[in-house]
């Protein structure tokens, strides 16, 4: 059963150390590394880091960084080990209850890679709706990536069904 708590500083080593993604993901590998997700937001006002637990070891890591405004951004990341298998799904959904458990936060949002299909879908079943569009620069590389969010209510009718 996966659980969420918060990253320790031992966690960072481990997760530095994971082997690199399949080749179909290795344009992510990067979130993992030294200067990655972590290092950009285990410091950030706002920003709290969540590390997926399952048997003992860390299945994967999500992110959320609140505005400040009723809105927090959604990160996530998995062991390489754990993609394809649901993990992706229930961490999702563990760290949206975890931030819409804050009742200041109206809607999570989110950006996700245009060549992600995996995570399209994934987004997509879980009622993220698509809000636009924008172009990011990742390792000195512009990268096309679709805007999707998900308010509380959404998120909690979908829950009850």
């Amino acid at each position: 059963m996966i659980t969420l708590r918060p990253l320790r500083e031992t966690d960072i080593p481990l997760i530095r150390s994971w082997p690199p993604y399949p080749a179909e993901f290795s344009e992510l590998d990067y979130c993992l590394r030294a200067g990655g997700w972590i290092d950009e937001y285990r410091n950030k006002p706002r920003s709290t880091i969540l590390v997926a637990m399952d048997a003992g070891e860390i299945a994967g890591f999500s992110i959320l960084s609140g505005d400040g405004r009723g809105s927090a951004e959604f990160r996530i990341a998995l062991h390489p080990s754990r993609i394809g298998n649901g993990s992706g799904k229930t961490i999702l959904h563990r760290t949206l209850e975890y931030c819409f458990a804050d009742m200041t936060i109206r809607s999570v949002r989110l950006i996700v890679r245009k060549n992600n299909l995996r995570a399209l879908a994934l987004y997509a079943a879980n009622n993220f709706q698509a809000t636009g569009e924008c172009i990011e620069e990742i390792m000195g590389k512009p990268v096309e990536f679709f805007r999707m969010e998900i308010d509380r209510r959404t998120f909690f009718l979908e829950t009850r069904t």
